[in-house]
């Protein structure tokens, strides 16, 4: 049996879990898409020797890749409504079910 993983899963997740994240593509229309925002996501890095663990604390978005019309890239820009907080996307992380996990960094105030 084959999963319709977008419309099974990564729309039902976006329904519960998204809220509204207004996008500015590098190139192309701004559009309004529903995303999982973690402003808290702790990624751990262990060196060969195992003696050296680095703990980086960074913004991500969880996405649902039907909303785009081009797929988002690095450098783009986002703002989450909820917060009003703007970041720019530093990598795109596509997984094999549809989505895709958007590495961000915390745009300045002017």
């Amino acid at each position: 049996m084959v999963i319709d993983w977008d419309a099974e899963v990564l729309g039902p997740l976006m329904g519960v879990f998204g809220e509204p994240v207004q996008y500015r593509p590098h190139t192309g229309a701004p559009l309004t898409i529903g995303g999982v925002f973690d402003d808290a996501y702790q990624k751990e890095m262990l060196f060969s020797d195992a003696s050296v663990e680095i703990s980086t604390v960074q913004a991500v978005l969880g996405v649902q890749l039907s909303q785009f019309k081009v797929l988002p890239a690095q450098n783009d820009q986002l703002t989450v409504e909820s917060t009003g907080a703007s970041y720019v996307v530093k990598d795109v992380r596509v997984d094999s079910h549809g989505g895709a996990k958007l590495i961000l960094s915390k745009m300045g105030t002017a």
